[in-house]
């Protein structure tokens, strides 16, 4: 399950399918590559996260699959969205 406020930020952006396949289809939509590690236990009890999501320069930790996507989703189109924003002024 994704935290609320993370849905809500998706939702904000027309992402309503919170389901984990759903998530990765989007992500896939709207990046050209990313790589999902599943991190060993002691990375995880170091970084207190289970699961790293890499996407260009950036990483993005999450509890879970679906948190991974939905932070990378969210990102990449927050981005897409200030760049159209400022492209058009």
């Amino acid at each position: 399950m994704l935290p609320e406020l993370l849905q809500t930020q998706l939702a904000e952006l027309d992402i309503n399918d919170f389901r984990e396949v759903a998530l990765r289809e989007a992500l896939e939509k709207h990046v050209e590559t990313y790589t999902l590690i599943k991190l060993v236990p002691w990375a995880a009890r170091r970084w207190k996260c289970r699961y790293r999501l890499m996407m260009g320069d950036a990483m993005y930790d999450a509890q879970s699959v679906t948190e991974a996507y939905a932070l990378g989703l969210l990102a990449a189109l927050t981005t897409k969205k200030t760049q159209t924003q400022e492209s058009e002024h």
